[in-house]
C-alpha cells in the first residue's frame, strides 16, 4: 500500500469552512483531489487574501502586521514565492466546476490563521479587511536593451584609434532541468465497453516501480478533459487516437512525464491500483443524451443489489446499512427523484404517491418527521416508516388528536377533522406551513403547536401565515370553547394512526396502492381501496413499488404491464409485501448513478418531477455513511 498512499497524499476529506467562528455556506466548502484538501480562489478575499484568479497567472497575496507575502503561478514557472522563501513543494492548482482551487498549504505558507481544524470543520480567523480589488498581471523582467553597433570612427592621422566595446558574450543556455526517475510508464492499456446508451473507457498506465517515495501525482481537469502529471516518472512521447474518439497523449517533462486524456465532454474518475502499480482513468460518456443513463451494476455502493427478471428490475438495499424515508419538495412544488435523493444524501429513490398536476398537491397521505403534511383518505395501501427505519404496510387512518385541561380545569381530547389550508368556520383544521400559504380567517382562532412541546407556542387570530414547517390549528372559538386561546396554554398533540400497535411507532408515511402483495400472496383489492379499473389509473404502463425482498426493502420496477402483471411478477420473484406507487408517466426507479430501464422513453417523459419520493439513505455511523 506505500504506492497507492504516496499517489493520493493523504486521505483528508473535504470540509465545512467558517470565518472567525462563522459557518460559511456550503459554496465555501473546501474540496478534495488527488494533491490534498483546496479551496476555491474566489472564496480567498473573505479570508483577507487579495488574488489575481487567472489560471495562466495566479497570484495571492496576504498582509498581517505590515509584512506582505505573495504567491504566484504559471504553467510555465510553477508556484514562485514572493517576500518569502519557498521550502515546500506545493500541489498545482485545480480546475473544476468552472472554479480555480489552490491547496491549503498555500494559506498556511502565506500566513493566513487557522483557529480550528477538525475533522468536521475548517475555521479560519476573521481578516482585518477584505480586498476589493483583483491583482493586476504579475510585473515581468524587463529585457534589457541590445547593445548598439558602434558607429564607424574615422581615425584623426596621428591619434590612436578609440577602442571599440567588446560584443556582449550571449548568456549561456541553461542545461535542460534533469531528475533521477523513481518509476518509469510502461505499458498504456485501453478498454472500452458499451452498456446501452453508456461508454465506459478506462485507461490504465502501468507504472515500474525502482523507488517506493514517489510524489502524489496532481490531475487538472478541462472542459474536454483532464490532465494527469507524473512528477519522477520517465516515459517516452506518445499520441493515440483511442477507438472511443478520444485522443491520449504521454511527453516526457523536465520534472516526469504528463498524460493528456480528450474527453469531449465525458465524466472521468482517477484512482490507483497496486501489484503491480497502476494510474487508472474511467471515463463514462453518454452516446444519446436524450436517454436516461441506465443502472450500471457494476458501480453499486456496497449493500446494494440489483436484479433483472425479464422486464421486472429490483433494486434491494442491506437494512443494517440503509433506512427508508419519505422526502417532500416544498409544498405546491415538484422536484426529480434523483434531485430529492441528492438533497439527504441518499442512494437511491423512487416516486410516491399519486398527485394533483395542476396545484403539485398530493392528493392522499403523507407523514413525514412525525407531522402529518398531507391528511388520508382512509382506504388506500400505505407504506409506513418507523424511527428505526423498518418499513409497515397497512390501511391506518391518521388524525392529529389535541388533549389537554380547559380553562375550568375538566380535561379534554378533540380529533382534528382536516390537513388543510383554507379555513372552515365549523371545523377544526390542521396545516404545516410552506412559508406561503394563508390559514384562519376573522374571527378564527389559529394555534402554532408542535408534537411533543405540551404548551401552545403562539395564538393568533385572523389570516396568518404560518413559517415553513409549522403545524398549526385552526378553529371557531364559539365552536371549540374548551380549546386554549393564548401561548404557554396548556395543549398536547399527537397523531393517532388508528392503525395496529406497529403504526403507533411510525414517523414517516405515504399512501398509494394498492396493496399488492402481503405475506408472499397476492393481494390485489381494487375494489377495496375505491379504485376504477376501467380508468387510466388501471391501465397497462410502466408500474413502480415498494416492498420487501428477504428482509431488505426493495424498490420495484416493470417496463410494461398491468397491476395484475405486475403483482404476479412480483410474487414470482420472491417479494414478501409491496404495495404500488404513482405509476405510469411518473415512475421513475433511480439509483446513484443510472435509472432503472424505462423503455426508451425520452428525457420529456421519464423526469417528470414529482412532490414526494420514498429514499434510501445511509444509516447514521454505518460504512455506507461514511462513503
Amino acid at each position: 500500500m506505500l504506492l497507492l498512499s504516496a499517489l493520493l497524499g493523504g486521505a483528508a476529506s473535504a470540509r465545512p469552512v467558517a470565518i472567525g467562528g462563522v459557518r460559511q455556506s456550503a459554496a465555501l466548502d473546501s474540496r478534495q483531489f488527488a494533491g490534498g484538501e483546496a479551496l476555491a480562489v474566489w472564496t480567498l478575499p473573505r479570508l483577507g487574501v487579495a488574488v489575481r484568479n487567472d489560471p495562466q497567472d495566479l497570484r495571492l497575496q496576504f498582509t498581517r502586521q505590515q509584512v506582505t507575502r505573495e504567491l504566484r503561478f504559471s504553467p510555465q514557472t510553477g508556484w514562485r514565492a514572493v517576500g518569502f522563501t519557498l521550502n515546500a513543494k506545493l500541489p498545482l492548482p485545480e480546475l473544476a466546476g468552472g472554479s480555480l482551487f489552490v491547496p491549503l498549504q498555500a494559506l498556511t505558507l502565506l500566513g493566513v490563521t487557522v483557529t480550528a481544524d477538525a475533522p468536521d470543520l475548517l475555521d479560519f480567523a476573521a481578516p482585518a479587511q477584505v480586498p476589493a480589488q483583483t491583482l493586476p498581471p504579475s510585473p515581468t523582467t524587463a529585457t534589457p536593451a541590445p547593445t548598439p553597433s558602434p558607429a564607424a570612427v574615422t581615425p584623426t592621422p596621428g591619434t590612436p584609434s578609440p577602442a571599440l566595446p567588446s560584443p556582449t558574450p550571449p548568456a549561456p543556455v541553461p542545461p535542460a532541468p534533469t531528475f533521477t526517475p523513481v518509476a518509469s510508464l510502461g505499458t498504456v492499456r485501453v478498454s472500452r465497453a458499451l452498456h446501452r446508451t453508456v461508454e465506459v473507457q478506462r485507461v490504465v498506465l502501468e507504472l515500474n516501480v525502482t523507488d517506493t517515495r514517489l510524489t502524489p501525482f496532481t490531475v487538472t481537469r478541462e472542459a474536454a478533459g483532464l490532465s494527469v502529471t507524473l512528477p519522477g516518472v520517465s516515459a517516452a512521447p506518445v499520441t493515440q487516437k483511442l477507438e472511443s474518439g478520444d485522443q491520449l497523449s504521454v511527453q516526457p517533462t523536465a520534472t516526469g512525464a504528463a498524460v493528456r486524456l480528450g474527453t469531449g465532454g465525458g465524466r472521468s474518475e482517477i484512482f490507483t491500483l497496486d501489484n503491480p502499480a497502476r494510474v487508472v482513468i474511467d471515463t463514462t460518456t453518454y452516446t444519446d443524451t436524450r436517454v436516461p443513463p441506465p443502472i450500471n451494476p457494476d458501480a453499486l455502493a456496497p449493500g446494494v443489489t440489483y436484479r433483472q427478471q425479464g422486464k421486472l428490475h429490483l433494486l434491494s438495499f442491506d437494512p443494517a446499512q440503509y433506512q427508508t424515508r419519505v422526502v417532500s419538495a416544498p409544498a405546491g412544488r415538484t422536484s426529480g427523484v434523483a434531485d430529492l435523493v441528492r438533497s439527504v444524501g441518499g442512494v437511491a429513490g423512487v416516486n410516491g404517491g399519486y398527485f394533483d398536476p395542476a396545484s403539485s398537491l398530493p392528493v392522499d397521505l403523507v407523514a413525514v418527521g412525525g407531522l402529518m403534511t398531507a391528511g388520508s383518505l382512509e382506504k388506500r395501501a400505505t407504506l409506513g416508516v418507523t424511527a428505526r427505519g423498518d418499513t409497515l404496510f397497512g390501511y391506518p387512518r391518521p388524525r392529529y388528536v389535541l388533549s389537554g385541561t380547559d380553562s375550568q380545569g375538566a380535561p379534554f381530547s378533540v380529533t382534528v377533522n382536516s390537513v388543510r389550508a383554507r379555513p372552515a368556520p365549523d371545523l377544526l383544521t390542521a396545516f404545516v406551513g410552506d412559508g406561503r400559504s394563508s390559514v384562519g380567517a376573522d374571527g378564527l382562532t389559529t394555534l402554532y403547536a408542535a408534537p411533543g412541546s405540551g404548551a401552545v407556542l403562539r395564538a393568533l387570530t385572523g389570516p396568518v401565515t404560518p413559517p415553513a414547517g409549522t403545524l398549526s390549528f385552526t378553529f371557531d372559538p364559539a365552536r371549540y370553547p374548551h380549546l386554549p386561546r393564548s401561548a404557554g396554554a396548556p395543549l398536547t398533540v399527537s397523531l393517532n394512526w388508528r392503525a395496529d400497535a406497529p403504526w403507533d411507532g411510525a414517523v414517516d408515511a405515504l399512501s398509494a396502492g394498492p396493496l399488492l402483495l402481503q405475506g408472499g400472496k397476492v393481494v390485489l383489492d381494487p375494489a377495496r381501496e375505491g379504485f376504477n379499473t376501467s380508468a387510466s389509473i388501471w391501465r397497462p404502463t410502466r408500474q413502480v413499488a415498494f416492498g420487501t425482498l428477504g428482509g431488505q426493502p426493495t424498490i420495484a420496477y416493470l417496463e410494461h404491464g398491468s397491476p395484475e402483471t405486475f403483482a404476479a411478477a412480483l410474487a414470482g420473484a420472491g417479494l414478501r409485501d409491496a404495495v404500488r406507487l404513482d405509476s405510469g408517466s411518473s415512475a421513475t426507479a433511480y439509483v446513484t448513478g443510472g435509472y432503472a430501464d424505462l423503455g426508451g422513453y425520452l428525457n420529456t417523459v421519464w423526469s417528470r418531477s414529482v412532490p414526494n419520493a420514498l429514499v434510501l439513505v445511509p444509516r447514521p455511523g454505518t460504512a455506507a455513511a461514511r462513503r
